[in-house]
Formats: structure tokens, sequence, C-alpha cells
């Protein structure tokens, strides 16, 4: 890899840190993935950003779901993926009116509305809740929008999983097949809307080993930790994530 593909070695630099992060996340460990696009806007367009990260994405999923594939709850695939093709089809028809900074925030604040009410236990006995359908369709669309206009679906998710206290593998592995099958379904929308250009394509192949490299890393590490680990390091990744988002947010508005 030649930094000369990218506009400077800051970026490049940069661009390869967000990988890692994400390769990480993608794996299982944690939330962030939120932070790719948000990290990579600080050195360039986040549209770009996003573009470049969608086909390392994909590749991540197909290293993730040859790792997770056998742990994977079908029955919340089915209850979520119809809301998210619509957040899907909302954010590709809605992606001239709504800037990113919008959306960082958003996102920000329910990632952190999420975590409070967890700390203050609003959380408990919210096990029945969270499989009801309309809060399937509610949480998956929500999850479809944001993973369309920032890749940062993971907070809805988890707000709609997380009170089912899978155990780690399972929650992992559904996470993982839920992302693979909307990333897949953007790639049609990103390319109607001219965001796959030969310069964009060329750093995203640049970024695939170190993506691959992290994606297996991360799933090592969640195949080795405990449940009483994995949820508080969850928690708090989502967290940290939550406040750069509305951090950016803010400052772009």
């Amino acid at each position: 890899m030649h930094w000369t593909i990218f506009a400077s070695p800051t970026e490049l630099a940069v661009t390869a840190l967000a990988v890692v992060l994400v390769g990480l996340s993608k794996g299982g460990l944690g939330g962030m993935s939120l932070l790719g696009v948000p990290l990579m806007a600080l050195v360039m367009p986040p549209v770009t950003a996003a573009a470049i990260l969608l086909p390392v994405l994909v590749v991540m999923d197909v290293v993730s779901v040859a790792s997770w594939r056998a742990w994977v709850d079908w029955q919340i695939i089915r209850r979520i993926m119809p809301g998210a093709v619509a957040g899907i089809g909302i954010g590709w028809a809605s992606a001239e009116l709504v800037s990113d900074s919008a959306v960082r925030l958003v996102v920000g604040l329910v990632s952190l509305a999420f975590v409070a009410r967890a700390l203050v236990g609003a959380g408990q006995g919210a096990a029945l809740a969270g499989a009801r359908p309309a809060a399937a369709r509610f949480w998956g669309g929500l999850a479809g929008y944001t993973s369309f206009v920032a890749h940062a679906g993971a907070p809805p998710l988890q707000i709609y999983m997380m009170p089912l206290r899978l155990d780690p593998k399972l929650f992992t592995g559904t996470t993982v097949m839920f992302f693979a099958v909307t990333n897949a379904l953007k790639l049609v929308p990103y390319a109607a809307l001219g965001e796959f250009g030969s310069d964009n394509l060329a750093r995203a192949a640049a970024m695939l080993p170190l993506a691959i490299g992290a994606t297996w890393l991360g799933g090592w590490v969640v195949r080795h930790m405990r449940a009483s680990i994995f949820y508080p390091f969850t928690y708090a990744s989502v967290a940290l994530v939550g406040v750069k988002l509305v951090w950016d947010g803010l400052a772009g508005l």
C-alpha cells in the first residue's frame, strides 16, 4: 500500500485506524464501528468516508459471517429486517436532505439515552418488551436508516437486542448477520448515488488486508470473553461513541 492513493500520510493513518476499530467491532468487540465515519471525517468529507468504508464493511461481513454463522437467532433477524429495509429506503430517498451533523447528533443522543437507561436499571424486566413486533420494526428501521447514512446502525439495534440478554456469542452472531444483510443492500443505493468512483474503490481495496485481520482478532477476543465482561464493555464503548457523535453533531450544526 502506498500513501499516495490517499491525499496525505495523515489521511492514510487515520483511515487505517478507523478500519482497525471497525474491524474489531465487526468481529464482535463492542460498538467501535460507530467511530469509523466520524474518525475519517476528520480528514475527508463524511460522504467520501462512508463510501470508502462500505466495500470494506462488506468484506468484513464475509469474514464475520464465516466465523459466526452458527450463532444466529433467525427469529430476531426475521423480526427486524423489514424495518431495516424500510429504513435504508428512507435514507436513500432523503440522502440529499439530511446533514451528516444532524444524523450524528441523533445517533449520539440515542446511544447516550440507551446507556443512561441501562445505568438507572430501567432495562430490568424488558426482555419481553424487546421481542414485540412493533419494537422490532421501529428499532430495525432506525438501525437501517442510521446504517445507511453514517454506518451507525449499532445503537438502535443494541437498544432492541440488549434487553433480551442473549449469550454473547448469540448476540454477536445475530448482530453480524443483520449488518451483513444491510450492508449488502446498501451497495445498490450507494452505487446509484455515484459514490463508488475509482479513487474511493482503490482506497477501500488498500484497506482490505488490515480489515480482515482486525475482524478476525475481534472475533477471537469475544469467544474468550465472559458475559460479565462483554456487556459492560459494550455499554462503555457505546457511551464513548455517543459522546463523540453528539460533540461532532453539535459542532457541525
